[in-house]
């Protein structure tokens, strides 16, 4: 598994995904790619939507080598993202 969910709890290949929702990318304690780092980006559900869409395309650099080309399950995703809580 890629990502862990809960508050706390540590990361695994990719960061922690509790709160991410709201924060600004690469905003927590992570070994992030310069390109997120850089990217200035904060994620809202239209940025991940993006973001989720084509990884590489919207940040050119980015250690995110998975995408969600369906719609409805890129939407359920994010919409799961945004109930986890710090």
């Amino acid at each position: 598994m890629c990502h862990v969910t809960a508050a706390g709890q540590k990361a695994g290949l990719g960061p922690n995904l509790s709160g991410l929702v709201g924060r600004k990318a690469a905003g927590t304690d992570f070994l992030y790619s310069a390109a997120l780092k850089g990217s200035g980006l904060k994620w809202d559900k239209a940025t991940l939507d993006t973001f989720l869409t084509a990884p590489a395309k919207m940040v050119p650099g980015t250690r995110m080598a998975i995408s969600v080309s369906n719609p409805a399950d890129r939407a359920a995703l994010i919409d799961y993202l945004a109930t986890l809580k710090k």
